[in-house]
């Protein structure tokens, strides 16, 4: 949930006069094929490693304080927010918060996987260094482990006060969403229209696969949830009019203007103007547009600003966002990367994995949001189950990466990102199985175990 300011002195403070305008805006982002990068963000969740219980906003043990030490010892710069740092940066680099105090690191977006790994752990064992200073740890897991909803401090943001409350009216689960959960997104490049909503189409219909392959949220609130992905499962009912699966994506003339469409009749939660939000939560953004609100009208940035509001498991804005994998353990924190890049940049890997999925109804793609939370590779699309197509998925993956790099030029070495991955889909193991064999073993030490499973290493101990 990275967050958007809008240039106000730029193309984004232009008022919008016409839906072709808003397509413009993200058709911006089409880039040359020779242009194409790759992003990361990745979530850690801070606990106390003693208990597993999450780390607070505020004192002397805290994530503020974290990221205070970053500022002092590693040169971040420091976003404020009322006075209070709610993020860092440093170069192209960021570390932004989430409202439970889930700490997002996002790197620069590197044509080479190696070279945006290399950053993220760079940056990931500083901030490790810094909470081993105060005795706290993070850890690779899609939902905080032992602290109840409640008793997670939010984080002083602005938009956090006015999409908190929210949640609670369009469904049951937004605000676990919100503080409990953590997530890997993997942000790429398209070169035309077409391209984008190629891309987006089957990521989408691989989306139930990659969830199995990166399943890691079976313990939450102290005990065992009854899911593999239960970030996944949360998102189920978080708000059905932001989320989910995209149907025209399927559709065979489906384009830009239709995401447009569906994002203006989404549910706004907010504009800003200078440093203050302004709460229009609830509003369609249409209405917005056509009749203005709050004594503003609406530009193309607060167009840009709705779009990062919303959580499809696909996102478009100038760039493609994959958005349904838990938060990797730490040995594997560019798998997802590296399957999306081998399958998504490869034009033939790209058609192999859609027609793994190709056939699959409508209907039996939103079911699978909800089974493959549960099952894992156990679940089952059609007489396949999901374990048997995800061996077949990192095959493919695989193979584009390789082809890739030869057609770059360039060693191979992006492929061994997928080494661990590929070992859990070949047992047919998720990391949440993992974790749930730790912890029904654990006994009274199960917390320290399944941290110590999970915790993030310190630049000592690379």
């Amino acid at each position: 949930m990275s967050d958007y300011i809008a240039d106000e002195q730029g193309p984004d403070a232009e008022p919008i006069t016409s839906l072709d305008q808003l397509v413009a805006h993200i058709l911006r982002g089409s880039k040359p094929e020779a242009d194409w990068v790759v992003g990361t963000e990745v979530e850690r969740i801070g606990i106390d490693p003693s208990t597993g219980a999450a780390l607070p906003f505020s004192g002397d043990r805290g994530v503020e304080a974290i990221l205070r030490g970053m500022c002092e010892r590693f040169g971040w710069e420091p976003t404020q927010e009322s006075g209070r740092i709610i993020g860092l940066s440093r170069g192209e680099s960021s570390i932004t918060l989430e409202p439970g105090g889930q700490v997002e690191l996002a790197g620069r977006p590197f044509r080479s996987l190696l070279e945006g790994a290399a950053e993220l752990q760079r940056n990931g064992a500083e901030l490790s260094d810094i909470a081993e200073d105060l005795g706290v740890s993070f850890v690779g897991l899609g939902v905080q482990p032992v602290t109840p909803l409640e008793e997670i401090e939010w984080v002083p943001k602005g938009r956090y006060g006015i999409m908190g409350p929210y949640m609670n009216r369009v469904g049951t689960l937004g605000q676990r969403m919100m503080k409990q959960t953590a997530t890997a997104q993997v942000n790429l490049d398209y070169s035309s229209e077409a391209d984008a909503i190629e891309k987006m189409r089957v990521a989408t219909g691989i989306g139930p696969i990659l969830n199995a392959i990166f399943a890691n949220s079976a313990i939450s609130e102290g005990r065992i949830n009854g899911y593999l992905s239960y970030r996944a499962h949360v998102w189920t009912d978080t708000d059905r009019a932001r989320c989910g699966i995209l149907p025209f994506l399927f559709t065979e003339n489906a384009g830009v203007v239709d995401y447009v469409e569906w994002a203006l009749d989404a549910p706004m939660y907010f504009i800003r103007r200078e440093d203050t939000y302004l709460d229009l939560s609830g509003l369609p953004f249409r209405q917005f547009w056509k009749e203005g609100a709050g004594g503003t009208r609406a530009t193309v940035g607060d167009f840009a600003l709705h779009l990062s509001t919303l959580f499809p498991e696909v996102r478009l804005k100038t760039w493609i966002e994959l958005r349904m994998a838990d938060s990797p353990p730490p040995d594997s924190l560019l798998a997802l990367s590296a399957v999306a890049k081998g399958i998504l940049y490869e034009p033939d890997c790209r058609m192999g994995a859609w027609d793994l999925v190709k056939e699959w109804p409508l209907e039996e793609r939103h079911e699978l949001l909800e089974t493959v939370a549960r099952g894992g590779f156990a679940a089952r699309a059609g007489r396949h189950r999901i374990g048997e197509l995800a061996q077949e998925l990192m095959v493919i993956a695989e193979e584009g990466l390789n082809r890739l790099s030869r057609a770059a030029g360039e060693q191979a070495g992006e492929a061994d990102l997928l080494e661990r991955a590929i070992d859990r889909v070949q047992r047919g193991r998720t990391a949440a199985e993992e974790t749930l064999e730790i912890w029904k073993l654990g006994g009274a030490n199960r917390v320290r175990d399944l941290i110590r499973h999970t915790a993030y290493p310190t630049t000592g101990d690379r």
